[in-house]
């Protein structure tokens, strides 16, 4: 991913902005969102877990124009973890195919909004018909510069710090660079979210109390929140909810605030 110019924005005229969702300006820029919940919302209901993972889909709908209506700048969701490949070929397939669908449902949609949608991942990896999707996508809203919208999909957080350490090792016998010329900072632009600030806030519904391998490098000063509700359940409220629980809390990266 190129480096991403800083977006325009809070929320348009007359949508609803932080002020009138009870929010104060000072809004998280990026928020990550951990999508569980979908097989258990479904066997809870003694649906099939597609029925889940579809209703899902709506839920990533409403937090998307949630998200464009407070004016939040980045919203990165987990969709498909590289260890997702070791369920049932048959839910693989669904997973795909609703990856498909929704692109091609909602990208005039979302290039209307201003919404630019951006892969994270080993996406080569992926079926040929969802990456034709995705770098269809990428191309029509690759201008857009309301909300970024990260879709991580073949995505392990350890298996992205391995490809920066490859990259840099490149370099290094190359004799591009020396050793002590490895930073921080070198490692974060050899990642798939280069160019984009890490998140403020990451978002795990579901009642589970683990990362599970997303964004391992970038959450290092990132703010958790966790909920109960699974994410077909998840709406607005709940993010709302997590906003404001963000909202109450004192950011120190490590120091103190005097």
């Amino acid at each position: 991913m190129a480096r991403i110019p800083f977006l325009k924005k809070r929320a348009k005229a007359g949508q609803e902005g932080p002020e009138a969702a009870g929010l104060r300006p000072d809004l998280p820029k990026h928020i990550a969102i951990i999508m569980d919940g979908n097989g258990r919302w479904a066997q809870r209901r003694n649906m099939p877990r597609a029925m889940g993972h579809r209703q899902g889909v709506e839920s990533l709908r409403g937090i998307v124009e949630a998200c464009l209506e407070l004016g939040i700048e980045i919203l990165t969701v987990y969709a498909f973890s590289t260890e997702n490949w070791k369920r049932p070929k048959e839910e693989v397939d669904i997973l795909m195919n609703l990856l498909v669908e929704y692109l091609q449902k909602e990208m005039n949609n979302l290039d209307r909004q201003g919404v630019r949608i951006c892969p994270i991942g080993e996406i080569s990896k992926l079926p040929a018909a969802a990456i034709r999707e995705l770098e269809k996508a990428q191309a029509k809203t690759k201008t857009n510069d309301r909300l970024i919208l990260n879709i991580a999909l073949n995505y392990g957080g350890r298996a992205e710090i391995v490809q920066a350490v490859k990259g840099i090792a490149r370099l290094l016998q190359e004799g591009t660079i020396k050793p002590e010329e490895i930073t921080e900072e070198l490692i974060s632009r050899h990642l798939t979210t280069r160019g984009l600030p890490d998140p403020d806030l990451l978002i795990r519904p579901s009642g589970e109390y683990r990362i599970s391998n997303f964004l391992l490098w970038q959450i290092a000063y990132t703010e958790f929140w966790f909920t109960d509700a699974l994410w077909p359940d998840f709406t607005k409220e709940h993010l709302l909810e997590a906003i404001r629980a963000y909202q109450k809390r004192e950011r120190r990266f490590g120091g103190l605030r005097l």
